[in-house]
């Protein structure tokens, strides 16, 4: 496996543990305030926590299949997912 598919699968991982922080995070404020907003973040962070477990199982599984020159479109998606859901986490977590 190549170094930028090998950065892409662990941009992946801390993905996936960011979403896991907002995923618990939401079903604590859904717990105290019963907002379906808060459904609907709950619903957002699991499925792109879906996305990011199934790109890394990708990146293991079909390794020989992607092509060189596609790899760091892929960092970049993955990096700017994470900005994204960074910021989200910080304007979650800033109330607290």
């Amino acid at each position: 496996m190549s170094l930028m598919m090998d950065i892409s699968a662990v941009v992946s991982l801390v993905n996936i543990g960011v979403l896991a922080i907002l995923l618990a995070t939401y079903g604590r404020i859904y717990k105290n305030t019963k907002a379906t907003f808060t459904l609907g973040l709950m619903f957002f962070s699991a499925m792109l926590a879906l996305h990011n477990v199934i790109a890394v199982y990708g990146y293991f599984a079909m390794a020989p299949l992607y092509a060189d020159a596609l790899l760091p479109y892929f960092v970049g998606v993955h990096i700017a997912e994470l900005a994204g859901i960074g910021a989200l986490l910080k304007v979650t977590m800033r109330p607290f």
